[in-house]
């Protein structure tokens, strides 16, 4: 728990322990956080909430530049690769891009109607919510100026999220270079592009713009892509994606970026020595910084971290009193759906006087890779290393009767449990819509399900699901003498 001063803030029973004379917050931010934040103040009956939003439209990352445009534009470079090639005999297939401008004006459109609906639309049936737009600055640490006008309330709430990192190598900027936002908003496909990177950005843009046509080449710092995951994993979807013609280089330390003419050369050492890439492109997907410069956090006290994180308590609070943030501002784990979750809780906490603290037991997340990347609770190590009896089951796709009637075994199950108590701990999943598995497994560490349990429920044949049940069944029997629907 981080240590928090009283500046700026009366602590009497009506303000700090509840909500009776209707409490004004403040909410900086126009994202998922933001908006989740200023519906449970309704909810809990604050007297005013003022929500002031700079940088991105309303809507934050999410909505405009992240979840819905990547997600939609990598759906249609999945329709393509798919019109293009089929594992069937006796059919034939020749998918080409006819208009690229219309698939990117496409999603434009989609962005606004999700903006309008889900964002506009919601506030506006808030009567206790002001909606002021542009950057705010604090002038202490209750109090706020925007536009020349200065506010000032009883809570305040930060969740101003994030934008791409930017590494200070030379030539970078004076070169030109793409992150996810501008990505996005291209009317014409590169030719080739190089992307610095091997996370989850840089993997899921890689696969897209490759899949649309694009000739692409990963650089990446670690010796693995996705190094925080185990290299069976990784390994397994590096040869997938190598597969589909994308170049995939580890170990990179770029030296130099520089520009000639039409394109774009990347000077860097590979295991200590030198190589060039050329591109006609350059994506730089490096990582995230806090959307907190100029603030003027300082005056107020609010500290943060590397990048411009702020630090906060369990509760979503920050060093001063009164003064929480929520969402990507604060670091990992920077989804959508974390962010509206600690929104949520912080703008309770903050209301009520209440200390409810974030939980990420059994915490889903996915990487929109094809296939797909997917993983809840502990990983081996991880398991061990909490201090589990653990062991891990894996059941290869070629043994899931679905993937093999849709002739796509790519990928495995992978379960994590305690010996000692047969008690769920965690999986992680390489499969083609593999996202869509993880629920029942998330449930499972939620309400302590066992294996031998999950392997009981039924699960209809021929669904990518029973792999799930089948992966459970593989702690104690040999999958490979099992008949259809045996257990």
């Amino acid at each position: 728990m981080n240590e928090n001063s009283d500046a700026g803030v009366t602590c009497g029973a009506e303000s700090c322990c509840g909500n009776e004379r209707g409490l004004h917050l403040i909410i900086v931010g126009g994202g998922s956080a933001a908006f989740a934040a200023a519906s449970k103040a309704v909810e809990l009956g604050a007297a005013r909430v003022t929500l002031i939003n700079g940088g991105l439209p309303i809507g934050g990352t999410c909505v405009n530049t992240g979840c819905v445009p990547s997600k939609t534009l990598i759906r249609a470079a999945e329709s393509l690769h798919r019109a293009q090639r089929t594992p069937f005999d006796g059919i034939e297939v020749n998918g080409l891009i006819s208009n690229f401008k219309a698939i990117i004006q496409e999603k434009r459109d989609l962005v606004e109607q999700l903006r309008q609906a889900k964002y506009l639309d919601v506030v506006a049936d808030l009567e206790q919510v002001r909606l002021v737009r542009g950057r705010a600055r604090f002038v202490d640490s209750h109090t706020i100026e925007v536009n020349n006008e200065t506010i000032t309330g009883d809570r305040v709430l930060i969740a101003t999220g994030t934008s791409p990192f930017i590494p200070p190598i030379p030539g970078l900027a004076e070169s030109g270079y793409l992150t996810n936002e501008s990505l996005f908003e291209l009317d014409s496909l590169p030719e080739s592009l190089i992307v610095l990177g091997g996370r989850y950005i840089a993997l899921e843009c890689a696969q897209m713009m490759a899949r649309f046509g694009a000739r692409v080449t990963v650089l990446q710092r670690s010796g693995r892509i996705l190094p925080t995951e185990t290299p069976d994993l990784t390994d397994a979807l590096t040869e997938y994606l190598q597969s589909e013609g994308i170049v995939i280089v580890t170990g990179v330390s770029v030296q130099t970026v520089r520009r000639d003419c039409d394109q774009v050369t990347v000077e860097a050492e590979v295991d200590g020595k030198p190589r060039m890439f050329t591109a006609s492109h350059l994506l730089a997907a490096t990582g995230r910084k806090a959307n907190t410069t100029d603030m003027g956090l300082e005056v107020a006290g609010i500290k943060t971290e590397a990048r411009g994180f702020i630090q906060v308590d369990a509760t979503g609070q920050s060093s001063v009193r009164g003064v929480y943030a929520a969402g990507d501002v604060i670091g990992e784990p920077e989804f959508a759906y974390t962010a509206a979750y600690e929104g949520a809780l912080a703008a309770e906490n903050a209301l009520t006087g209440a200390a409810r603290e974030r939980d990420y037991t059994a915490l889903p997340w996915v990487i929109f890779t094809d296939p797909q990347v997917a993983g809840v609770g502990f990983d081996d190590a991880q398991a061990v290393d909490a201090g589990f009896d653990a062991e891990s089951a894996t059941l290869p796709l070629t043994y899931v009767p679905r993937a093999l009637a849709a002739r796509d075994t790519r990928g495995f199950i992978k379960l994590i449990r305690d010996r000692k108590t047969d008690r769920l701990l965690g999986a992680r999943i390489l499969a083609p819509e593999g996202s869509e598995l993880l629920m029942e497994i998330a449930m499972a560490i939620k309400f302590n399900i066992t294996v031998s349990q999950l392997r009981d429920m039924f699960h209809p044949y021929l669904t990518l699901g029973e792999g799930v049940k089948l992966a459970a069944i593989t702690f104690g029997k040999d999958v490979t003498k099992l008949s259809c629907c045996a257990t």
